[in-house]
């Protein structure tokens, strides 16, 4: 596999070694020990799956406190922009963002460490969209930031009006209002 590191510390980005041939593909899409020399650093306990469909735009979440959930994202089938803002106080990139696009063909991967509020938006007709989680869900520790933030001006890559975002997602706070307890270790 090739692993692409960011100016982000510790947020990779990894296309896995994919085999054709005339009867489809075979990949390894996750192997512990290979990802941890790769520097995924996280015991994951929970899959995720979700289908949207073009123009839907989820987030920016995070998990709070004992809470928080380091992702390791891919899309099963379609197109989507990933974002991701870093929120860890003291870190080179923080209140900066990312993307990167991950699709069904690709079949690139996006590690994104605790202490990163996440989102993606969709490109194509549909998606499914998979993640791990190295933490479980805790609907009391949700946190999150306004995808729309002026201070952010994130391209989701989709025009405005054409974008489908829940009223949960459009009422939480811009960056600099977001509860936020991370810290960078680096």
């Amino acid at each position: 596999m090739n692993v692409i590191k960011t100016e982000f510390p510790g947020l990779l980005i990894i296309e896995p070694r994919v085999f054709n041939d005339d009867r489809g593909y075979f990949y390894e899409s996750y192997n512990a020990v290979r990802y941890k020399e790769a520097g995924v650093n996280a015991d994951f306990v929970q899959d995720n799956e979700a289908y949207s469909t073009y123009g839907v735009v989820r987030g920016l979440h995070y998990q709070l406190g004992e809470y928080a959930q380091a992702k390791l994202v891919r899309v099963i089938h379609g197109k989507v922009f990933d974002v991701v803002v870093d929120m860890r106080a003291g870190s080179p990139t923080y209140g900066k963002w990312t993307g990167v696009e991950l699709s069904g063909d690709n079949k690139r991967q996006f590690y994104v460490p605790r202490g990163f509020a996440h989102g993606y938006s969709v490109l194509s007709e549909t998606a499914i969209f998979s993640y791990k989680c190295d933490n479980f869900y805790n609907k009391e520790s949700e946190g999150g930031v306004n995808l729309n933030d002026k201070s952010l001006m994130i391209d989701w890559q989709v025009p405005t009006e054409k974008q489908i975002i829940s009223e949960k997602d459009l009422i939480l706070p811009e960056f600099s209002k977001a509860i936020n307890s991370f810290k960078f270790n680096g």
